[in-house]
């Protein structure tokens, strides 16, 4: 089957219609670069996607990951996909020159990473994770750290990872309990033995690159050496899979192994596995308890781990959005080539008239918009946040510490939305996918099945929907007594005013009415002491906030569009015309429910299942 990619006009469309990246060009920071350079880098993801990440695509997931007891083997075409991406620079692309970076802004790299995230997203998973892990020390660790253990990750010679969640914890990291045990000073900051065993460990395990990088959650126990209950305690360590020396070349092995290999629904190019840390099999520097690199202070790793995760969390939404519109493009392609039926009427009744082709259905040009809704929606969502992070970075490097804030602010607030509307939303799309194709989208002669399995982890990965719920409406809606709410409203009430002389000004009155919905709400539910019964329905909450947010962003591109007229100008606005008119009334519901903050989930009892 052929390999649709994204089409460029779209993303050219975003970049510069829209999001108008070449504003970012006059920061000193991204001065080297213009729209040429731009337009190479997209030119050589596009490369790497079609040439040597699609292909292995259906492969690997075919054939999964496996340890024959001694080492886990990799697809040798995901090895080979792994290799070339760090090979290419990308790994640093958005780093400063001084560490190895180009320097590129990472609302292009975002808009460059999408069609290999369609190509191939488990064989993405291991340089994406890597990427993160180097942001992290790059930002927390110590200069020692980050020439033995960042550097190498952004020369693209090793691999990283994030080891957060536990079997007896899952999401909730207060009740993680691997242990970190003070050893002695070291060249590369505090040393310490770790005991304790960590799950799903994407990229845990593998002989692709020369080294893995484990950055390791864990307590370190008070002075009755006990651990402390709660996110007490909690700390950041560098936990490299082969020990450094001096000289920054790995050698011995650390107490780090393979506990087993998760089999997955989806994403099975990538490793996820078990990692027991001092299981005792290896005995670094003579005893058993795996070596690692206090990053920061004791008891400050969740806001180090956090640096990573919020980084990781506007990956997952492009993901999705990514796999939504590879989906989306392969039901077109197939909608548009596939003969079936005739249109009602008298001559559809007649065998000897020719068969339309899919497209020509009206309820299949139903599906096609919702996908292309979803897609392009989420895809502004997500280059929009990355933008904000770019916006962020200048203002604080020119010392405009308010611009610097009010972008943070808004960040704070869309991250949530930006994980996870596109994880919930493109997955649909996905299945409308399928549905296109028919019996055919649910056999693995067709990739819309794949597409689906793989976008089916990104509402569970990096925090759950439900967990974003509670973050939203927990916490973002009101720190800072509410200042990041009222910027994102203002930002909507922006695009709204400039609306209301232009021929979208009636559904513009139903964003408006939506957003002041919203508020109302929002207000009410702050209201409510209880934080259990506050909180019971924040799935919802994130729902409505999410519709909002992606009508917002279809008038503010359809606004951009201005007098266009093309094909292109044409099908952008009849799709944000089906989300105003299909979508956004959803957003009626969910709002009525949490205004009278319903409580039928929270009032059922376990033993009424």
């Amino acid at each position: 089957m052929s390999v649709p990619l994204i089409p460029r006009r779209e993303l050219n469309f975003q970049l510069h219609d829209w999001l108008d990246v070449g504003a970012l060009l006059q920061a000193p920071r991204f001065a080297a670069h213009s729209a040429e350079t731009f337009d190479a880098v997209m030119d050589g993801c596009d490369r790497l996607a079609w040439e040597v990440f699609a292909p292995c695509y259906q492969n690997a997931d075919r054939e999964e990951p496996h340890f024959d007891g001694d080492r886990v083997t990799v697809h040798p075409q995901v090895a080979e996909a792994v290799r070339a991406f760090a090979g290419s620079g990308l790994v640093s692309a958005t780093e400063d020159e001084s560490v190895g970076g180009m320097q590129l802004p990472v609302v292009v790299e975002k808009a460059a990473l999408v069609n290999l995230y369609a190509a191939n997203i488990g064989a993405c998973a291991y340089p994406l994770l890597t990427m993160g892990n180097s942001r992290l020390l790059l930002a927390h660790g110590t200069p020692a750290q980050v020439e033995a253990f960042a550097l190498p990750q952004l020369r693209g010679e090793w691999t990283g990872t994030m080891c957060l969640s536990e079997p007896q914890a899952g999401s909730s990291l207060s009740d993680i309990t691997t242990r970190a045990t003070y050893e002695r000073e070291s060249s590369f900051g505090p040393q310490y033995r770790l005991d304790g065993r960590k799950m799903w460990i994407s990229g845990g395990e593998h002989e692709i690159l020369g080294n893995i990088v484990h950055l390791v959650l864990a307590k370190v126990p008070d002075a009755d050496g006990k651990l402390l209950p709660g996110t007490r305690g909690i700390s950041l360590f560098i936990v490299p899979r082969s020990l450094v020396d001096t000289h920054g070349n790995a050698g011995e092995r650390n107490d780090v192994t393979l506990a087993g290999l998760n089999h997955k629904l989806g994403y099975r190019a990538t490793v996820n596995c078990a990692l027991n840390f001092g299981e005792g099999r290896f005995k670094p520097e003579g005893r058993a308890g795996a070596i690692g690199y206090l990053v920061g202070k004791p008891g400050e790793g969740l806001a180090g781990m956090f640096h990573m995760m919020n980084d990781a969390r506007i990956g997952v939404g492009l993901g999705a959005v990514a796999l939504g519109y590879a989906g989306y493009l392969h039901a077109l392609e197939y909608a548009r080539n596939r003969p079936q039926g005739r249109l009602p009427g008298p001559a559809g009744k007649d065998p000897s008239q020719p068969q339309q082709p899919l497209v020509a259905h009206a309820d299949v040009r139903r599906m096609l918009l919702a996908q292309k809704s979803y897609a392009e929606g989420g895809l502004g969502l997500v280059l929009y946040c990355a933008k904000l992070v770019d916006e962020a970075r200048i203002a604080r490097e020119t010392g405009n510490a308010a611009a610097a804030a009010s972008c943070d602010l808004l960040l704070d607030i869309l991250t949530p939305i930006a994980k996870s509307w596109p994880s919930q939303w493109c997955l649909h799309g996905n299945d409308l996918a399928i549905q296109v194709h028919g019996g055919y989208g649910y056999t693995r002669d067709y990739k819309v099945e794949q597409l689906w399995r793989d976008n089916r982890l990104n509402p569970i990965h990096e925090g759950t929907h439900g967990i974003q719920g509670i973050d939203l409406l927990g916490r973002k809606v009101s720190m800072f007594d509410g200042a990041a709410f009222s910027a994102y409203g203002a930002l909507l009430d922006a695009s709204i005013a400039r609306a209301v002389d232009t021929p979208w000004a009636a559904l513009t009155d139903a964003l408006s009415i939506r957003l002041a919905s919203l508020r109302a709400v929002t207000a009410s539910l702050l209201q409510v002491a209880d934080p259990v019964a506050r909180l019971a329905n924040a799935s919802a909450y994130l729902e409505a906030f999410g519709h909002v947010t992606v009508a917002w962003i279809w008038l503010d591109q359809v606004l951009a569009l201005g007098d266009r007229d093309d094909d292109f100008a044409q099908g952008k606005r009849q799709a944000a015309r089906y989300f105003m008119q299909w979508e956004l009334p959803r957003v009626d519901a969910w709002l009525d429910r949490l205004a009278d903050n319903d409580d039928t989930a929270l009032a059922m009892r376990d033993d009424w299942f």
